[in-house]
Parts: C-alpha cells; sequence; structure tokens
C-alpha cells in the first residue's frame, strides 16, 4: 500500500473534509473530486510567493477557504459535528498544545468522524538526536493552555537538530555523518525572540518514534483527555509513520507493558552511532558549555 493509499484509507470520498496545512502538496486536493475546505496559515496567494523558489509545483497549491489565526476549528469555520475526516501531515507535532489541537478537531468532526494523522519518526529526521516526548510536558502544555513554544522548546530544537548526509529527512538505509544544523547563536536569538516579543518560532515541539505516539494517545484517552482511540496503524516508512484515529477507533491491541517494550527497542534501533559519534558529542557538549557560560 502506497503513502496515499495508507493517510485516505479510512477517507471517504463522497464525505465532507477538512485537510490542515496541505501547503503545495494536498493529499486530497478540490482537483481530485474531494469536498474538502482547506485551513492554512496563509492564503494561497501568500503561499504562492512563500514557495516560489523552493522548485516546488506552485500549481497544486489550492485555495484556502480558512486562513488559522489562533482561533478554534469550530470558530474559524462557523461549524461543530460538521466534517466527516480531517486530513493532517505533518501538522501535530508543531502544535504547542497536543491535546487542544485534537480536541479542536473532534469539535469540528462528526462522532463517526476520523482525523489521518502523518506523523515524523524523530529517528529518521532531523529530530534524531533529540528525546522522544513523555506525557508529563503534553498534560502541562494543555493546562498552561499553550499558544506558543515555551523559550526552552526552541533552545532544545535548535540545540539538537541534525542532518544526516546533508539530508533533514531520511530512512532507514541512510548512512553518513550527522552535522548541526543551527548554531549556538541561533538557539539564543531564538529564545529572546520568544521571552521578549512573545514569537511563535515554527519549530517541533514533539518528537515521537510510533509506539510511543501510540501510547500517548492511548493514555491520554484513558486519562479523559481526549476523545480519540487508534482506528488503524501503519508502521514507518521512510520518515514517517501513519495513524488514524476517531471516536469510535478501538484502540491498540497491546498492553502498555507491550507497548513501552516496544518503545524502547524502536529508540534504541535509532540511536546507534555511525559516522564521528565522539565529534559529535564532543560539539554538543561544547554549545552547552557555552550556553550556560552566556546565562551565568
Amino acid at each position: 500500500m502506497n503513502r496515499k493509499k495508507k493517510i485516505l484509507r479510512h477517507i471517504d470520498k463522497d464525505g465532507y473534509g477538512i485537510e490542515i496545512g496541505p501547503s503545495h502538496n494536498p493529499i486530497a486536493p478540490k482537483n481530485d473530486g474531494y469536498r474538502v475546505h482547506v485551513i492554512d496559515h496563509m492564503s494561497r496567494e501568500q503561499l504562492i510567493v512563500k514557495y516560489r523558489d523552493h522548485g516546488v509545483n506552485l500549481n497544486k497549491i489550492e485555495e484556502v477557504d480558512f486562513v488559522w489565526q489562533g482561533e478554534s476549528y469550530s470558530e474559524l469555520t462557523g461549524k461543530t459535528k460538521h466534517y466527516d475526516w480531517i486530513i493532517a501531515s505533518h501538522v501535530i507535532e508543531h502544535t504547542p498544545d497536543l491535546i487542544g489541537f485534537l480536541n479542536d478537531c473532534d469539535a469540528i468532526l462528526k462522532n463517526d468522524g476520523v482525523i489521518s494523522l502523518v506523523v515524523p519518526d524523530k529517528r529518521y529526521c532531523f529530530d534524531h538526536y533529540r528525546p522522544i516526548t513523555g506525557i508529563s510536558k503534553i498534560i502541562d502544555s494543555h493546562f498552561q493552555q499553550s499558544t506558543n513554544h515555551t523559550p526552552g522548546t526552541v533552545a532544545e530544537y535548535f540545540l539538537n537538530v541534525v542532518s544526516q548526509s546533508g539530508k533533514i529527512a531520511w530512512d532507514s538505509s541512510t548512512t553518513g555523518e550527522y552535522n548541526f544544523v543551527h548554531s549556538i547563536e541561533n538557539a539564543l536569538q531564538g529564545m529572546k525572540s520568544v521571552v521578549n516579543e512573545n514569537a511563535y518560532l515554527d519549530v517541533h515541539a514533539w518528537c515521537f518514534v510510533p509506539h510511543s505516539f501510540r501510547l500517548i494517545i492511548h493514555d491520554l484517552f484513558c486519562l479523559g483527555f481526549i476523545y480519540f482511540k487508534e482506528v488503524d496503524f501503519y508502521p514507518t516508512d521512510g520518515c514517517e509513520f501513519y495513524i488514524t484515529l476517531g471516536r469510535r477507533g478501538q484502540g491498540v491491541n497491546k498492553s502498555r507493558i507491550e507497548m513501552l517494550e516496544i518503545i524502547e527497542s524502536e529508540i534504541k534501533d535509532g540511536i546507534s552511532i555511525k559516522e564521528q559519534p565522539y565529534a559529535l558529542v564532543s560539539k554538543s557538549k561544547s554549545i552547552f558549555s557555552r550556553l550556560v557560560r552566556r546565562f551565568t
């Protein structure tokens, strides 16, 4: 099954849907007959300007129905319990309040609706050396009603994201040297922008391996934070995995212990040191030492 079929498996083409942040590469485009509304952070004209020099097909950028500026999706669309499906590819990891995002989607979905998510696997993208996200930070951010990324999140991002062989996303067969993408100055400037200007920096707030995300969804449901359970799951292909959620999902078919053991094996699989490990570790220690000196 190819990428598109995995994402669209539970999408009813005859139903009404939302695609969040399709940018220049919609998965369920209007041109293919999908009855879909597009939510994005810019209008179509603005997106064309943004991606003009990125070597992408600008003709694939569709008309944006709702330009999101921080309001709830029900407020933005003027609808509740209306849509049959939502697609969000490489969106959830950017959200300052993950629980809030899922409940926002639930508010505009019918009770039998689904949300199809495409999520980056941190092992095979620039988040490679960042720690996986635990449920504590997700719950805390929700209670804090976070609408922006914290200075700590911004610092962690800029200090630790890497490329491998010059790529910011790769697959399990990729080999080559890891290199930092950003500098200590980038981390400092990013934190200052958040602290002094309350700037929103578009970084990954959350980092997952497949089963850490599955377990978080399971636990958030059991704790009463969300109404979604897992409908379907496809393991990592390339740099991403696929999961569909809905109120009528059956959930995972594994115990929590089994899930935790799988998470451990996924993490171990992802931290195998390949080329010049000492140089990378030494450089990381140097960055943190300079950061400490700068703030003391």
